[in-house]
């Protein structure tokens, strides 16, 4: 025996067991599927060829170590991952004569679900397959899994739960602390196991049943026949079909057409023998369940050179790198861009500008970088933030993951918000100017300020060559931001973003003093004498204006606009002075802006939730339970319909 090969086999657990727990407790990748699997197959191979398994191999381990402050639950039995193979052939050879169920292979996070009389009692994550976390309180909030079924006796579920590609970028794009996730799989994972249940609630997590463990009295023998079942007991269950060596190829050939389609991340297929208590009766491995066996995509690759490393900026001031090469043809579609993720990444692949790089993509859909075959390790790393200019610093994680920061806590990559609030409809109202969008034209470089919208013209050439942007979709950008420039002086104040100052208080100001100039000098006296500006308001006014980088902001804007007189408020009308809240469904006005808009035209304050100051509520529902509508008749405030509120206006 090698003393070598035991040297390498712990070199390899201690590898394994540092990204296992990277990947499932953090979130963070220090290495890709297809790198961790490639060191898990050695180390198999290792132990084979010496006869030895290690202490805590990873080889004997499933899922991630138990870290969080969840409570832990001891599984009935291990819960063992499935053996794996690449081969359609050797998927056959395992199948033979049987008829079996073959399914989408989920990437996200297993859980358990335990039902007693009906009502939904335990979900436990898998865990380390020894050991999970208990989430019941999570898993009343995630699609798919019912709070109570028709069946009364016990019943035990296995499932995924995931988060759809959709989903995953809106949660992402409004994440604003912390630090991005990498992919849906990782974010799901920090949902199911976070503390605050809203959080699971409001980030739209679904589950879907693969496997009926056990049902107290229930009989059925097929495993497709139990999956219906469970359908009609109110889960979600995975799509699959019963295949037999002979349709076996073309199915797996149809799987494999529709990964581009899929709006769930998959990672590759499941094939379970149909008949339940025959692969039951096969037994298991020290590691892997003989029922069933997993298959992985064989990865199409190509070598290209890389050109550049870009280093995007993100408001968490993370400069996350990207390799740009050239481009090459992967899974049908043309790729040039590949994440790299972090500083740890770059420096284990060692890259170099005119490195021959192996590019895949990962389950099939996201372009990664599998290996650098030439491995200068030439590559500088920036020395200042792209985007502001300021020294960088490197991070290192408590799981020694090196990351690229930007500390400048005036970096525009950190204001996305700002630019955000100075885009919306009711500020410069840029039509199509999207959170990501922004948040690439930050990372860029090409707006550092609100100017810098108006400016976008000097890297035309640059955008469009941008993923997502072409020239279609830079032009309709570019006539969204030449549109703007017509606009009202209340509108700009309000795109400012001054602490507290809203839309209606925008307008009282613009409307007592009607001029930029004016607007720059007011003092905390003048403002409170307006009729709705109060003492904070002021204040927070005047600081915002005796910031000279603010000021200078300011008229730097105003030099690329052409500012248009502002539509007269009638302070004459009947409900001038009042205030108002709008809740539910209007038919007469277009929407609830427009609603309120109309009523702040007027005179009159649109509120967003009902007080003692509220004059009127206007809902067209005066017998919905809503809790405006409660408190609005405990209060005894007038509820009136959009009719008798235009009748009010022509009293």
């Amino acid at each position: 025996m090698a003393t070598n090969d035991i040297n390498r086999m712990k070199e390899l657990n201690e590898l394994l067991a540092k990204a296992a727990d990277a990947y499932y407790n953090t979130g963070v990748e220090i290495m890709s599927d297809k790198q961790y699997d490639e060191l898990y197959d050695e180390l198999e191979a290792l132990e084979k060829k010496t006869g030895v398994i290690l202490s805590g191999s990873r080889t004997q381990q499933v899922g991630y170590e138990v870290s969080s402050g969840l409570k832990k639950i001891k599984h009935p039995s291990k819960m063992l991952s499935l053996d794996k193979t690449k081969s359609v052939e050797e998927l056959k050879s395992w199948l033979g004569e049987h008829t079996g169920f073959l399914s989408w292979k989920l990437d996200g996070l297993t859980l358990v679900l335990t039902y007693e009389g009906g009502e939904l009692v335990q979900a436990v994550t898998r865990g380390n397959g020894e050991i999970g976390e208990e989430i019941t309180a999570n898993a009343r909030h995630i699609k798919g899994i019912p709070a109570r079924i028709p069946f009364t006796g016990r019943l035990v579920v296995r499932g995924e739960s995931l988060m759809k590609y959709k989903d995953f970028e809106r949660v992402n794009a409004e994440i604003e602390d912390g630090t991005k996730y990498k992919n849906p799989r990782n974010l799901c994972v920090g949902t199911v196991r976070n503390l605050d249940s809203r959080v699971t609630a409001q980030r739209n997590i679904n589950f879907f049943a693969f496997n009926l463990v056990s049902a107290d009295g229930y009989e059925e023998n097929s495993f497709i026949k139990r999956l219906d079942w469970l359908e009609t007991q109110g889960f979600q269950r995975v799509y699959g079909l019963t295949v037999t060596a002979g349709t076996l190829e073309g199915a797996v050939s149809d799987f494999e057409k529709a990964v581009s389609e899929n709006e769930f991340p998959s990672d590759g297929l499941v094939l379970m023998y149909d008949d339940v208590a025959y692969g039951l009766s096969l037994g298991e491995t020290s590691h892997a369940p003989r029922n069933g066996i997993a298959f992985k995509w064989r990865d199409e690759t190509a070598d290209t050179a890389l050109r550049e490393v870009e280093w995007s900026a993100s408001r968490t001031g993370l400069l996350n790198p990207v390799a740009i090469f050239d481009p090459v043809e992967l899974e049908g579609t043309t790729v040039s861009r590949a994440s790299v993720h972090n500083l740890s990444i770059v420096k284990q692949l060692r890259l170099g500008i005119g490195d021959t790089l192996t590019i895949f993509k990962a389950n099939m859909i996201i372009p990664q970088v599998l290996e650098n075959k030439t491995a200068s390790g030439t590559l500088e790393i920036p020395k200042v933030c792209p985007v502001c200019g300021e020294a960088t610093e490197v991070r290192t994680s408590d799981e020694d993951v090196e990351t690229l920061v930007c500390p400048n806590k005036d970096c525009a990559a950190k204001h996305i918000g700002k630019f955000e609030h100075f885009v919306q409809r009711d500020a410069m109202n840029i039509v199509g100017m999207s959170t990501a969008t922004i948040e690439t034209l930050v990372s860029e470089g090409f707006v550092r300020e609100f100017r810098d919208f108006y400016h976008l013209d000097d890297y035309r050439f640059k955008i469009v060559v941008l993923e997502g942007f072409g020239e279609k979709s830079y032009q309709k950008l570019a006539d969204a931001v030449e549109a703007s420039r017509r606009t009202e002086l209340s509108r700009v104040l309000y795109a400012m973003g001054i602490p507290n100052i809203g839309r209606q208080a925008s307008r009282l100001i613009c409307a007592e003093y009607p001029t930029a100039d004016r607007l720059e000098h007011l003092t905390a006296a003048e403002l409170t004498a307006i009729d709705g500006i109060g003492e904070v308001l002021a204040n927070d006014y005047v600081k915002f204006f005796a910031d000279e980088k603010n000021l200078a902001e300011f008229r730097n804007l105003l030099a690329e606009l052409t500012i248009e007189e502002s539509s007269a408020v009638n302070s004459e009308s009947a409900i001038a002075g009042k205030t108002f809240v709008i809740t539910g469904a209007v038919h007469i006005w277009k929407n609830r802006n427009e609603l309120k808009a109309f009523i702040e035209q007027n005179g009159g304050k649109a509120a967003g939730s009902v007080s003692s100051k509220t004059d009127y509520l206007i809902n067209n529902d005066n017998t919905s339970n809503s809790t405006k509508n409660k408190t609005a008749k405990e209060l005894g405030i007038p509820i009136i319909t959009e009719e008798e509120f235009q009748a009010l206006i022509n009293v």
